[in-house]
């Protein structure tokens, strides 16, 4: 990255927030006293009877893993405080909204980039063309057009999306505005598919609309972000607050429920601190065409994958480019009729992690660069931090395994219950944070409360989604350390399709992808029944996880419980039960053209 010259800033027209320094140094106090606060419960409760060093190597873990936590705790009550008392919350955090007028006429084109690798191009081609639609009813259909932007590099699968752009085209009515172009090698994988389109795009079409292959947006949404685009010139990037669509599988059914209410509130909160630095995660987003091909191209890393090579999670670097050049980029952190599918499953969601794990660790390589800004920095940091929490609490357990090797049971002080209850109630309370805001901003709003359909129902999947977080946590801290431990030595997830329909997981299947879940249970579970019987509900909630992992996944991922759930409204977000019309279309679409998935490559480790 190279430092911009004056021509190629943004123009000065608009002023940039204000507040953002003291909003960032009140959210790095709280987040800083919060520390301060568990790490000083935490020492009171290991110096007890004096200290050991394995006691300062875990209150040292303890600290070392806190600040993603407590970010997204703090994050959580400034967006309920926010969304409670602010008269325009989406204002207030996104100033760039109001500068952009309801009936401002489209002056700029906009392409729609669908980039698509290996996917069943009948899906694609659907929400295509339900897309299409919803563009025509907004009357601004004739400043789009739409690129699918294929790297399929299977021949029966490029055969098929060559037929369904022919029909598309066929039935459509947009000869001249959708395109279809496929690479015959994907260089760079997504990013290198973006790079060579806004090449050939670049001075002829101002903005773009980036969609992913399961990426669902209304007309109504791409008209707003390019009016807001239009009114804002030093605006580079503008993200949406991406939702699940509604879901068969209970495993996607119960995420995307807790993600549906606990997102807002969080998105809520950093938009209204990170303000014109704030995050953009690569789909359901609007760019400004001409700076992101200036500033944001991604060249190979030093070294070898899994750390060198392309970049793979590269929307939060192109976001820190796009921001080192004086651009800014901002997030809605509103509904604004934006969708994604999410895994249907527990493995497809550990193969999903992992993958965006794998991305996120190549910012070790980044976060250096010259010329970016603090807060471009901070957000790679933050990225990496997602993932680092998981071995530091591994190896924050095995020092209190360690610690209860070496420590004489009986004699000293007595042991402070009420201290070490409150501690863990606390830390538990802190990582449901989220998510119990996001209920009771809910519960709040009766309107909003009808959406869920009703009190009653919003309350129960609250609980079932709280018991499926407690479930997930633990297995997901597992196959995080896992799969660090085996980067640091050169295994990698190869990055492919995902896999986007409902199936069923054989107890076979699901045992032979957790065996490191059931394993490191029943160690750590021995262990502490052999040492330390009396840590045991503590540790409970882990062990627990851990132990019904297998059931806990086929369950989750058949059909049956998915259909219970369906027909007793648990755990509904509000597009099912009151769906828009978009969703409404797609949906009778797909009833009358059944999906025949092409077999995809299921991602794997690779060495």
């Amino acid at each position: 990255m190279t430092t911009p010259a004056a021509s190629d800033r943004p123009s000065p027209d608009a002023d940039p927030a204000e507040g953002l320094a003291g909003r960032r140094l009140l959210v790095a106090g709280l987040a800083l006293g919060g520390a301060a606060g568990l790490g000083w419960a935490m020492a009171s409760l290991l110096a007890t009877n004096g200290w050991h060093w394995l006691e300062l190597l875990v209150l040292l873990l303890f600290l070392a893993s806190l600040p993603w936590t407590l970010l997204g705790f703090w994050n959580s009550v400034i967006g309920f405080v926010i969304l409670r008392l602010a008269r325009d919350p989406v204002g207030l955090t996104c100033p760039a909204v109001r500068r952009a007028g309801a009936d401002d006429p489209v002056t700029e084109r906009t392409a729609v980039a669908v980039c698509i690798r290996h996917e069943d191009p009948q899906r694609v081609f659907r929400r295509v063309a339900t897309m299409l639609e919803s563009l025509e009813a907004t009357g601004h259909a004739g400043m789009f057009e739409v690129h699918i932007l294929s790297d399929s590099a299977r021949p029966e699968i490029a055969a098929t999306e060559e037929a369904g752009f022919a029909r598309l085209c066929a039935r459509s009515g947009w000869e001249g505005r959708l395109h279809y172009r496929r690479r015959a090698l994907n260089t760079g994988f997504k990013a290198g598919n973006l790079r060579e389109f806004v090449e050939r795009v670049r001075g002829r079409i101002p903005f773009m609309i980036v969609l992913d292959a399961d990426s669902l947006m209304t007309g109504a949404a791409m008209v707003r972000l390019v009016r807001v685009m239009q009114a804002n010139p030093r605006l580079g990037i503008l993200q949406t607050l991406v939702v699940g669509r509604p879901a068969e599988s209970a495993f996607a059914r119960v995420f995307q429920f807790g993600m549906r209410h606990g997102m807002r509130t969080h998105t809520t909160g950093i938009a209204w601190w990170q303000g014109d630095s704030g995050p953009y995660w690569g789909h359901n987003a609007i760019i400004r065409v001409e700076p992101f091909a200036r500033h944001c191209h991604l060249a190979p890393l030093p070294g070898s994958p899994p750390l060198g090579g392309p970049v793979l999670s590269h929307d939060q670097v192109e976001a820190a480019f796009m921001r080192a050049a004086g651009w800014e980029v901002c997030v809605i952190p509103e509904e604004t009729g934006s969708w994604e599918e999410n895994p249907p499953s527990l493995p497809d969601f550990v193969k999903r992690d992992l993958r965006w794990c794998q991305g996120n660790m190549q910012y070790l390589r980044l976060v250096g660069r010259p010329g970016l800004r603090p807060m471009g920095r901070f957000q790679l940091v933050n990225a990496m931090l997602m993932y680092a929490g998981a071995p530091l609490w591994m190896l924050m357990m095995a020092a209190g395994l360690g610690l209860a090797l070496v420590t004489q049971p009986g004699g000293g002080e007595p042991f402070p219950f009420g201290l070490a209850v409150g501690l863990y109630a606390g830390v538990l309370a802190i990582g449901q944070a989220p998510r119990i805001l996001g209920v009771l901003d809910v519960l709040l709003r009766r309107d909003e409360r009808r959406r869920y359909g009703g009190t009653g129902r919003l309350l129960a999947g609250w609980l079932v989604e709280t018991l499926f977080s407690f479930i997930v946590g633990p297995l997901m801290i597992v196959a995080q350390t896992v799969f660090l431990v085996g980067l640091a030595f050169g295994r990698r997830v190869a990055w492919e399709a995902q896999n986007r329909d409902g199936h069923a997981v054989p107890v076979g299947e699901a045992a032979r992808g957790l065996w490191p879940q059931m394993l490191f249970g029943l160690l750590f579970g021995g262990a502490l029944w052999a040492l330390a019987p009396g840590a045991l509900p503590w540790a409970s909630p882990t062990l627990v996880a851990c132990a019904v992992a297998v059931p806990f996944t086929t369950l989750t991922a058949g059909p049956r419980l998915a259909r219970a759930m369906r027909r007793t409204g648990l755990c509904a977000v509000p597009d099912e039960v009151d769906p828009a019309p978009e969703l409404r279309r797609l949906e009778a679409t797909d009833d009358a053209e059944p999906i025949k998935p092409v077999p995809a490559a299921t991602p794997s480790f690779a060495s």
